[in-house]
This record gives C-alpha cells, sequence and structure tokens, in this order.
C-alpha cells in the first residue's frame, strides 16, 4: 500500500483528492473483502474520523444522513416511521459486526446490483450529496448509481451526505428481501415502498425492485397506477405483468430470470398489502 491519509477536516480530504487520486475508505466493509489475498495498491484516504461526516439530522423539509453514519446508527435513530423501510434494509446488511461498521453511503459508491439500502433509498426519493474542492452538488439517488459497482462521482469528490425529503401527506414504508436463507445471504430480490395517504387515499407511490437489474429500478406505471387507489383494501390486484417490465433479471447461481420476475411481482403485491394493513402513517 502507497500514502495513507486519514483526516479529521473535510477540506483537507478534498484538497487531497484535488491533487491525486485515492481509494476513498470509510468502513472497509466493500473494500477490504474485495481485495481478500490481493494487497491493497494505490494511496488511500480514509474519511472515518472526518468531523460532521456522521450522523442523521431534520431540516425544515428533508433529513440529512451524514456519508460515515453507519447501518446500526440508522436503526438506532428516532426518525418517523416512513423511515420503517430503511430501517428494514439496515438490518439485512450483513451481521451486527458489518452495520456497526459499514456507511450508508458506503453501500452507495459500491454500487453492487444486490445493495440492500438502494431500493429503500430510492422509494424515500433519496438524493445523494457530492463534495470537491472547488463545488457542491446533488443528484437524485437514481442518476448517482449508473450501473454495477459504477456511479457518477467524480475522482475529485466526496460523497457527503444522503438528502431525504419528507413527504407531503401521511406516510408508510417497508422492505422486503428474497434470499436462499434468512440472514446473511446475498438477495435474489428486494423490495422498497412508499406509500403518502391522503384521506384514506394513496397520494404518492414509491417502488424500487432490486437484484433484478444492474441498478435497482423504480416502477413507475405501477406507481401511477396507485394514485387514488383507496388503502381500506389491498393493493395487490392492481399490479399487472406489464408493470416488472423495468426490471432486466439475468440467471445466476441464485436464481433464474423468470423466478426472479415472478418473486418480485408477489413481493410487491406482498409489501403494498402489509403497507396498507399498518396503522397511523406519520
Amino acid at each position: 500500500m502507497g500514502l495513507y491519509l486519514r483526516p479529521t477536516e473535510l477540506a483537507v480530504a478534498l484538497a487531497a483528492l484535488a491533487e491525486q487520486p485515492f481509494t476513498v475508505l470509510a468502513g472497509g466493509t466493500d473494500v477490504f473483502p474485495a481485495r481478500v489475498g490481493k494487497p491493497l495498491r494505490g494511496d488511500v484516504l480514509d474519511i472515518g474520523q472526518i468531523e460532521g461526516l456522521r450522523g442523521i439530522s431534520e431540516c425544515d423539509d428533508h433529513f440529512r444522513v451524514g456519508a460515515t453514519t453507519t447501518w446500526s446508527d440508522l436503526t438506532a435513530a428516532p426518525l418517523p416511521n416512513w423511515f420503517d423501510g430503511a430501517k428494514s434494509a439496515a438490518r439485512e446488511v450483513g451481521g451486527v459486526q458489518i452495520q456497526n461498521a459499514g456507511t450508508i453511503a458506503g453501500n452507495l459508491c459500491n454500487a453492487s446490483p444486490a445493495a440492500d439500502g438502494i431500493p429503500a433509498l430510492l422509494s424515500l426519493n433519496a438524493s445523494v450529496e457530492l463534495r470537491s474542492r472547488d463545488h457542491r452538488r446533488v443528484l437524485p439517488l437514481s442518476d448517482f448509481v449508473l450501473g454495477s459497482r459504477r456511479t457518477a462521482r467524480e475522482p475529485d469528490e466526496i460523497v457527503t451526505a444522503i438528502l431525504v425529503p419528507k413527504p407531503h401527506y401521511p406516510a408508510r414504508a417497508g422492505f422486503a428481501k428474497l434470499g436462499t436463507r434468512k440472514y446473511l445471504v446475498i438477495s435474489i430480490v428486494m423490495v422498497g415502498a412508499m406509500l403518502e395517504i391522503d384521506h384514506g387515499c394513496v397520494a404518492a407511490a414509491r417502488i424500487a425492485v432490486g437484484a433484478c437489474s444492474p441498478v435497482a429500478q423504480r416502477l413507475p406505471t405501477l406507481e401511477g397506477r396507485l394514485i387514488g387507489a383507496s388503502v381500506a383494501r389491498p393493493l395487490s390486484g392492481l399490479i399487472v405483468a406489464d408493470d416488472m417490465r423495468w426490471l432486466a433479471p439475468i440467471d445466476d447461481a441464485r436464481g433464474t430470470a423468470s423466478y426472479r420476475l415472478d418473486a418480485a411481482r408477489t413481493m410487491v403485491g406482498r409489501l403494498l398489502d402489509a403497507l396498507v394493513r399498518t396503522e397511523n402513517p406519520r
């Protein structure tokens, strides 16, 4: 390994990135396993001790989740119940040791098609804040993750936060995951969903499916069809086969493409029905 920097100030980290390329390290739960049996070559910028990058804060119209906030931090935080889907996803990221070390931003930057955090955050309409020495920009999460292991982050940028807007109406959210066993498993299918409810009807819907495409995908045709639907009855009957056309699953060791499509439709329906049974959205 070459140079190892561990600054405590963001400005120092951004200045270093402006001068030369670094492997940016936070929790290390993706970086190190990807290099088992191989030396960690190149220079490393460890951002884990930068002041102000860890923690969750509430602003007027959104919540700000700092880049080095861990999955355990998210699970323990006192947040509105429309974060329940994100918290459920947090509990699926490896074991407790991984959740204590792994960061939410790191999960996004790793950009695995099976990243547990992405569908839940897509359903929350989250955005990603990036900083370089000379600028700040904010991208919707759907524009940040470009493909398998590819993001829109430039070499001189650091992800500094995930921004989650507050819903306009009382909301309910959830997450579901299918794997070959209950815990510590790579996803076959994941679903994150959020419903905003106004006068007993769906005012807004966001549904995202992961592990069925190079990038987790929203289901816009289904989202549109749900608008105005009563939450006094199950919503699964509104799903049609064409709603899954946004997905592009593959055959692999965990499941066939056709199985994934069928499982995705079933899981979306079950999650939506579970959400309309949820009491007292806020």
